[in-house]
């Protein structure tokens, strides 16, 4: 069986990051993460690195061409006729393009887009209620994981926090721009049979359990 490349694409909050980490860890996938991958670079001062930092610093985002020459140099770090998986790369239909291109000169190509699904209502449970220590950075949700102390972090005795992305105001934006931007990339990968949806509302592990099988 041939090796494959996947993204792992859903909206904010719908648990990419922690799928991402699992599918990687247990069914020998590298896993492609561009905001690791930006931070990596930016940390280690490589030249794409500083080429990011300048715009970073400014406030502005990172060309999308830049990122792909980040995912292009792993890909020949690690060899490209590996397992891949791409979380939180391509966002768009542009994005979509750019890498897709790229792969050509790896004789590579996506072969499965797995879609993460959950209701904009769950994901404004989820966030809102999400809670974060600022010593230890420990997450807790007000619902479903609850700190032992009204507000308080376990661990550090502090009190928790809302981080700025998980404000009302700011989630109903991030969402606008996911419905916006991944909607017709969603829609593609659907036309060309490479998406499998997935009930991102199940608990973790189900969630976890139906990625693997899909893959």
């Amino acid at each position: 069986m041939k090796n494959s490349m996947i993204i792992l694409i859903g909206p904010p909050g719908a648990g990419k990051g922690t799928q991402a980490k699992n599918v990687s860890a247990s069914n020998n996938y590298i896993l492609i993460s561009t905001g690791d991958l930006l931070r990596d670079n930016v940390g280690k001062r490589t030249e794409l690195g500083l080429k990011a930092k300048s715009f970073m610093d400014k406030g502005e985002l990172v060309p999308t061409d830049l990122v792909v020459d980040m995912i292009k140099s792993e890909l020949k770090k690690y060899g490209a006729d590996k397992n891949f998986l791409f979380d939180g790369f391509p966002r768009n239909l542009t994005q979509n393009e750019l890498l897709k291109k790229m792969l050509i000169d790896f004789k590579r190509d996506i072969d499965k887009v797995i879609y993460i699904d959950v209701d904009d209502s769950v994901i404004y449970d989820r966030l809102t209620n999400r809670r974060v220590c600022p010593k230890c950075k420990r997450v807790y949700h007000l619902k479903y994981n609850p700190p032992k102390k009204d507000n308080l972090c376990d661990d550090c005795n502090v009190s928790l926090i809302i981080r700025d992305d998980d404000k009302q105001d700011v989630i109903k934006k991030r969402l606008e721009v996911y419905h916006g931007q991944t909607a017709p990339l969603i829609e593609y990968y659907k036309g060309v049979n490479k998406l499998v949806a997935i009930n991102g509302e199940n608990n973790p592990q189900d969630v976890y359990k139906d990625i693997a099988s899909a893959l």
